[in-house]
Protein backbone atom coordinates (compact mmCIF):
# COMPACT_ATOMS: atom_id res chain seq x y z
CA UNK A 1 0.00 0.00 0.00
CA UNK A 2 1.14 3.68 -1.00
CA UNK A 3 -0.49 6.68 -0.53
CA UNK A 4 -0.36 10.04 -2.29
CA UNK A 5 -0.33 12.63 -0.11
CA UNK A 6 -1.49 15.59 -1.89
CA UNK A 7 -0.83 19.45 -0.71
CA UNK A 8 -1.52 22.07 -3.34
CA UNK A 9 -0.36 26.13 -2.12
CA UNK A 10 2.28 24.48 0.47
CA UNK A 11 3.83 27.88 0.43
CA UNK A 12 0.69 29.67 1.59
CA UNK A 13 -0.98 27.11 3.64
CA UNK A 14 2.23 25.76 5.84
CA UNK A 15 1.62 28.43 8.85
CA UNK A 16 -2.15 27.66 8.89
CA UNK A 17 -3.74 24.62 10.90
CA UNK A 18 -4.06 23.09 7.23
CA UNK A 19 -0.79 23.19 6.93
CA UNK A 20 0.58 21.64 10.40
CA UNK A 21 -1.88 19.33 10.08
CA UNK A 22 -0.17 18.15 6.69
CA UNK A 23 2.92 17.42 8.38
CA UNK A 24 1.43 15.59 11.60
CA UNK A 25 -0.28 12.93 8.78
CA UNK A 26 3.09 12.68 7.32
CA UNK A 27 4.73 12.00 11.03
CA UNK A 28 1.41 9.57 11.17
CA UNK A 29 2.27 7.42 8.56
CA UNK A 30 6.28 7.06 9.08
CA UNK A 31 4.48 5.79 12.85
CA UNK A 32 2.15 3.51 10.99
CA UNK A 33 4.98 2.65 8.72
CA UNK A 34 3.22 3.29 5.61
CA UNK A 35 4.90 4.30 2.49
CA UNK A 36 4.16 7.44 1.24
CA UNK A 37 5.01 10.23 -1.15
CA UNK A 38 4.23 13.61 -1.54
CA UNK A 39 5.27 14.11 -5.11
CA UNK A 40 2.66 14.38 -7.58
CA UNK A 41 4.94 13.62 -10.44
CA UNK A 42 5.29 9.75 -8.72
CA UNK A 43 2.43 8.21 -10.47
CA UNK A 44 3.20 4.64 -8.27
CA UNK A 45 0.41 4.63 -5.42
CA UNK A 46 -2.73 3.36 -4.59
CA UNK A 47 -4.28 6.15 -2.55
CA UNK A 48 -4.96 9.35 -3.46
CA UNK A 49 -4.65 11.70 -0.15
CA UNK A 50 -6.22 15.46 -0.75
CA UNK A 51 -5.81 17.74 1.68
CA UNK A 52 -6.38 21.29 -0.01
CA UNK A 53 -8.24 22.96 -2.81
CA UNK A 54 -6.61 24.79 -5.19
CA UNK A 55 -7.09 24.83 -9.14
CA UNK A 56 -5.06 21.92 -9.95
CA UNK A 57 -7.19 19.62 -7.55
CA UNK A 58 -10.01 18.51 -9.58
CA UNK A 59 -7.32 17.75 -12.60
CA UNK A 60 -5.40 15.47 -10.07
CA UNK A 61 -8.29 13.77 -9.00
CA UNK A 62 -10.00 12.86 -12.26
CA UNK A 63 -5.97 11.95 -13.09
CA UNK A 64 -6.34 9.51 -10.35
CA UNK A 65 -9.99 8.00 -11.31
CA UNK A 66 -8.96 7.84 -14.60
CA UNK A 67 -6.18 5.13 -13.36
CA UNK A 68 -8.31 3.45 -10.96
CA UNK A 69 -7.06 4.94 -7.66
CA UNK A 70 -8.70 5.11 -4.65
CA UNK A 71 -8.85 9.00 -3.52
CA UNK A 72 -9.65 10.26 0.27
CA UNK A 73 -10.61 13.91 0.87
CA UNK A 74 -9.24 15.17 3.82
CA UNK A 75 -12.44 17.60 4.87
CA UNK A 76 -10.20 20.30 6.41
CA UNK A 77 -12.87 23.49 6.16
CA UNK A 78 -16.43 24.16 5.30
CA UNK A 79 -18.21 27.36 4.88
CA UNK A 80 -18.96 28.12 8.24
CA UNK A 81 -14.91 28.21 8.84
CA UNK A 82 -14.21 30.45 5.82
CA UNK A 83 -16.71 32.90 7.06
CA UNK A 84 -15.12 36.26 8.86
CA UNK A 85 -11.56 35.30 7.91
CA UNK A 86 -10.31 36.60 4.66
CA UNK A 87 -11.42 40.14 2.92
CA UNK A 88 -14.53 39.69 0.50
CA UNK A 89 -14.65 36.09 2.65
CA UNK A 90 -18.41 36.62 3.28
CA UNK A 91 -19.51 38.21 0.07
CA UNK A 92 -18.30 34.68 -1.64
CA UNK A 93 -19.37 32.17 0.83
CA UNK A 94 -21.99 31.09 -1.14
CA UNK A 95 -19.73 30.34 -4.22
CA UNK A 96 -17.34 28.44 -1.90
CA UNK A 97 -19.61 26.56 -0.27
CA UNK A 98 -20.64 25.08 -3.52
CA UNK A 99 -16.63 24.34 -4.87
CA UNK A 100 -15.86 22.39 -1.71
CA UNK A 101 -19.21 20.42 -1.63
CA UNK A 102 -18.10 19.27 -5.63
CA UNK A 103 -14.45 18.77 -4.91
CA UNK A 104 -15.45 16.61 -1.73
CA UNK A 105 -18.54 14.69 -3.79
CA UNK A 106 -15.22 13.32 -6.24
CA UNK A 107 -13.31 11.38 -2.89
CA UNK A 108 -14.19 7.76 -2.58
CA UNK A 109 -14.00 8.86 1.55
CA UNK A 110 -13.99 11.36 3.15
CA UNK A 111 -12.49 12.16 6.53
CA UNK A 112 -13.29 15.30 8.76
CA UNK A 113 -11.14 16.44 12.17
CA UNK A 114 -14.39 16.53 14.65
CA UNK A 115 -17.92 14.54 14.54
CA UNK A 116 -19.19 18.34 14.60
CA UNK A 117 -17.19 18.54 11.35
CA UNK A 118 -18.57 15.76 10.17
CA UNK A 119 -22.13 16.73 10.95
CA UNK A 120 -21.84 19.83 8.82
CA UNK A 121 -21.06 17.69 5.53
CA UNK A 122 -23.92 15.82 6.11
CA UNK A 123 -26.22 18.68 6.36
CA UNK A 124 -24.65 19.86 3.00
CA UNK A 125 -26.18 16.96 1.76
CA UNK A 126 -22.82 14.85 0.90
CA UNK A 127 -23.58 11.01 0.79
CA UNK A 128 -19.92 9.88 0.86
CA UNK A 129 -18.46 7.68 3.51
CA UNK A 130 -17.06 9.60 6.61
CA UNK A 131 -14.46 9.01 9.40
CA UNK A 132 -13.45 11.59 11.93
CA UNK A 133 -9.70 11.51 12.64
CA UNK A 134 -8.13 13.91 14.57
CA UNK A 135 -5.52 16.52 12.97
CA UNK A 136 -3.34 15.22 16.29
CA UNK A 137 -0.75 16.47 18.16
CA UNK A 138 2.82 16.03 18.67
CA UNK A 139 2.90 15.14 22.35
CA UNK A 140 7.03 15.08 23.00
CA UNK A 141 7.16 18.77 20.88
CA UNK A 142 4.63 20.54 23.09
CA UNK A 143 5.69 18.39 26.38
CA UNK A 144 6.69 21.81 29.11
CA UNK A 145 10.44 22.25 28.89
CA UNK A 146 12.50 24.60 31.54
CA UNK A 147 15.46 25.74 28.42
CA UNK A 148 12.14 26.54 25.93
CA UNK A 149 10.33 28.62 28.87
CA UNK A 150 13.26 30.33 29.67
CA UNK A 151 14.03 31.41 25.68
CA UNK A 152 10.19 32.53 25.71
CA UNK A 153 10.62 34.70 28.72
CA UNK A 154 13.69 36.40 27.71
CA UNK A 155 12.24 36.86 23.82
CA UNK A 156 9.89 39.05 24.93
CA UNK A 157 11.65 40.22 27.92
CA UNK A 158 8.69 39.15 30.69
CA UNK A 159 9.82 39.29 34.49
CA UNK A 160 9.53 36.61 36.53
CA UNK A 161 6.60 38.16 38.04
CA UNK A 162 4.43 39.17 34.90
CA UNK A 163 1.50 37.21 33.82
CA UNK A 164 1.12 36.09 30.47
CA UNK A 165 -1.77 35.07 28.65
CA UNK A 166 -1.18 33.79 25.38
CA UNK A 167 -3.53 33.09 22.13
CA UNK A 168 -2.23 31.62 18.53
CA UNK A 169 -4.05 32.36 15.26
CA UNK A 170 -4.50 33.70 11.76
CA UNK A 171 -5.66 37.52 11.90
CA UNK A 172 -9.18 36.84 11.05
CA UNK A 173 -12.24 38.07 12.90
CA UNK A 174 -13.38 34.51 13.16
CA UNK A 175 -10.76 33.41 15.31
CA UNK A 176 -11.81 35.92 18.35
CA UNK A 177 -8.99 38.32 17.66
CA UNK A 178 -11.39 41.01 18.09
CA UNK A 179 -12.37 40.05 21.58
CA UNK A 180 -8.49 38.76 22.55
CA UNK A 181 -7.94 42.63 22.29
CA UNK A 182 -10.91 43.59 24.35
CA UNK A 183 -10.52 41.86 27.37
CA UNK A 184 -6.90 42.64 27.36
CA UNK A 185 -8.03 45.94 27.92
CA UNK A 186 -10.31 44.78 31.62
CA UNK A 187 -6.02 43.71 32.70
CA UNK A 188 -3.44 46.25 32.19
CA UNK A 189 -1.48 44.39 34.25
CA UNK A 190 -1.39 41.48 32.15
CA UNK A 191 0.44 40.58 28.80
CA UNK A 192 -1.68 39.44 26.20
CA UNK A 193 0.65 37.96 23.35
CA UNK A 194 -1.36 36.78 19.94
CA UNK A 195 0.85 34.62 17.64
CA UNK A 196 0.13 34.31 13.94
CA UNK A 197 0.50 36.08 11.09
CA UNK A 198 -1.20 36.74 7.84
CA UNK A 199 -0.52 39.20 4.99
CA UNK A 200 -2.60 42.10 6.27
CA UNK A 201 -3.52 42.50 2.70
CA UNK A 202 -5.83 40.10 2.87
CA UNK A 203 -7.85 40.90 5.81
CA UNK A 204 -10.41 43.79 6.44
CA UNK A 205 -9.05 46.58 7.64
CA UNK A 206 -10.66 46.74 11.25
CA UNK A 207 -8.61 43.62 11.68
CA UNK A 208 -5.45 45.40 9.97
CA UNK A 209 -5.70 48.59 12.22
CA UNK A 210 -6.11 46.32 15.66
CA UNK A 211 -2.60 44.75 14.30
CA UNK A 212 -1.32 47.39 13.14
CA UNK A 213 -1.84 50.24 16.28
CA UNK A 214 -5.34 50.20 17.60
CA UNK A 215 -4.38 48.22 20.80
CA UNK A 216 -3.77 48.20 24.28
CA UNK A 217 0.12 48.32 24.93
CA UNK A 218 -0.34 45.34 27.02
CA UNK A 219 -1.22 43.56 23.37
CA UNK A 220 1.96 41.97 21.33
CA UNK A 221 1.48 41.14 18.25
CA UNK A 222 5.00 39.10 17.51
CA UNK A 223 3.63 37.52 14.04
CA UNK A 224 4.39 33.45 12.92
CA UNK A 225 6.94 32.35 15.37
CA UNK A 226 7.76 28.66 15.76
CA UNK A 227 10.11 26.60 17.55
CA UNK A 228 11.26 26.86 20.88
CA UNK A 229 10.01 30.47 21.78
CA UNK A 230 6.11 29.50 21.51
CA UNK A 231 6.26 25.91 22.70
CA UNK A 232 7.76 27.22 25.21
CA UNK A 233 4.91 30.07 25.67
CA UNK A 234 2.68 27.34 25.53
CA UNK A 235 3.86 25.50 28.65
CA UNK A 236 4.87 28.91 30.52
CA UNK A 237 2.35 31.28 29.77
CA UNK A 238 -0.78 31.68 32.41
CA UNK A 239 -3.32 30.79 30.01
CA UNK A 240 -4.07 29.64 27.00
CA UNK A 241 -7.43 32.21 25.57
CA UNK A 242 -8.89 30.90 22.51
CA UNK A 243 -12.35 32.99 21.75
CA UNK A 244 -12.62 31.40 18.39
CA UNK A 245 -16.03 31.62 16.46
CA UNK A 246 -15.71 28.40 14.69
CA UNK A 247 -13.32 25.40 13.92
CA UNK A 248 -13.10 22.18 12.63
CA UNK A 249 -10.84 21.06 15.51
CA UNK A 250 -8.38 23.96 16.54
CA UNK A 251 -4.96 21.81 16.18
CA UNK A 252 -3.49 25.05 18.52
CA UNK A 253 -5.73 24.38 21.34
CA UNK A 254 -4.40 20.18 21.32
CA UNK A 255 -1.30 21.84 21.44
CA UNK A 256 -2.02 23.62 24.44
CA UNK A 257 -3.37 21.20 25.90
CA UNK A 258 -0.52 19.06 25.08
CA UNK A 259 1.78 21.48 26.89
CA UNK A 260 -0.17 21.42 30.65
CA UNK A 261 -1.86 24.72 29.67
CA UNK A 262 -4.94 25.66 31.17
CA UNK A 263 -7.44 26.71 28.17
CA UNK A 264 -10.01 28.94 27.90
CA UNK A 265 -11.97 28.76 24.74
CA UNK A 266 -15.53 29.94 23.84
CA UNK A 267 -18.75 27.49 24.10
CA UNK A 268 -18.84 26.04 20.54
CA UNK A 269 -19.88 22.83 18.85
CA UNK A 270 -17.04 21.71 17.45
CA UNK A 271 -15.36 21.06 21.24
CA UNK A 272 -19.02 18.58 21.99
CA UNK A 273 -17.50 14.87 22.36
CA UNK A 274 -13.76 15.77 23.44
CA UNK A 275 -13.62 19.21 25.60
CA UNK A 276 -15.75 19.68 28.68
CA UNK A 277 -16.47 22.42 30.46
CA UNK A 278 -14.81 22.90 33.76
CA UNK A 279 -13.31 18.82 33.47
CA UNK A 280 -10.59 19.68 31.00
CA UNK A 281 -10.46 23.49 29.80
CA UNK A 282 -12.96 26.76 30.93
CA UNK A 283 -15.98 27.75 28.28
CA UNK A 284 -17.35 31.04 28.24
CA UNK A 285 -19.86 32.53 26.13
CA UNK A 286 -19.21 36.18 26.03
CA UNK A 287 -16.39 38.79 26.99
CA UNK A 288 -17.87 38.93 30.26
CA UNK A 289 -17.60 35.60 30.80
CA UNK A 290 -14.56 35.55 29.33
CA UNK A 291 -12.67 38.14 31.89
CA UNK A 292 -14.11 36.39 34.69
CA UNK A 293 -12.89 33.23 33.68
CA UNK A 294 -9.73 34.48 32.65
CA UNK A 295 -8.98 36.66 35.70
CA UNK A 296 -9.90 33.71 38.16
CA UNK A 297 -7.54 30.96 35.96
CA UNK A 298 -4.54 33.18 36.16
CA UNK A 299 -4.88 34.58 40.06
CA UNK A 300 -5.36 30.75 40.81
CA UNK A 301 -8.80 31.64 42.24
CA UNK A 302 -10.41 28.28 40.12
CA UNK A 303 -9.02 24.64 39.78
CA UNK A 304 -6.23 23.88 38.01
CA UNK A 305 -7.51 21.89 34.77
CA UNK A 306 -4.12 20.85 32.86
CA UNK A 307 -3.91 17.52 33.78
CA UNK A 308 -6.89 16.83 32.45
CA UNK A 309 -6.50 18.29 29.17
CA UNK A 310 -3.19 16.78 28.86
CA UNK A 311 -5.12 13.31 29.42
CA UNK A 312 -6.84 14.48 26.52
CA UNK A 313 -4.49 15.36 24.28
CA UNK A 314 -3.17 11.33 24.82
CA UNK A 315 -5.97 10.38 23.03
CA UNK A 316 -4.75 12.38 19.73
CA UNK A 317 -1.14 11.65 19.62
CA UNK A 318 0.51 11.32 16.24
CA UNK A 319 0.90 7.44 16.73
CA UNK A 320 -2.87 6.90 17.05
CA UNK A 321 -3.90 9.23 14.28
CA UNK A 322 -1.70 6.40 12.51
CA UNK A 323 -2.99 3.68 13.61
CA UNK A 324 -6.20 4.97 12.28
CA UNK A 325 -5.37 5.90 8.58
CA UNK A 326 -4.20 2.66 8.09
CA UNK A 327 -7.42 1.01 9.04
CA UNK A 328 -9.16 3.55 7.07
CA UNK A 329 -6.57 2.86 4.03
CA UNK A 330 -7.28 -0.81 4.22
CA UNK A 331 -10.88 -0.46 4.38
CA UNK A 332 -10.99 2.23 1.38
CA UNK A 333 -8.83 -0.24 -0.59
CA UNK A 334 -10.78 -3.46 0.28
Amino acid sequence: MRVLLYFEGKKMLEKSGIGRAFEHQKKALESAEIDYTTDIKDQNYDILHINTYGINTRKVIQQAKKQDKKVIYHAHSNAEDFQNSFLGANTITPLYKKYIIGLYSLGDHLLTPTPYAKRVLQEYGIQKPIDVVSNGVNLAQFYPDKQKEQKFREYFQLSDEQKVIISVGLYFRRKGLMDFVEVAKKFPQYKFIWFGHISLYSVPKEIRRIVQYDHPENVVFPGYIKGDIIEGAYSNADLFFFPSYEETEGIVVLEALASLQNVLVRDIPVYEGWLQDRYNCYMGRNNEEFSQLLEGIVEKRLPDLSENGWQTAQNKSIQHIGTQLKSIYETVLS
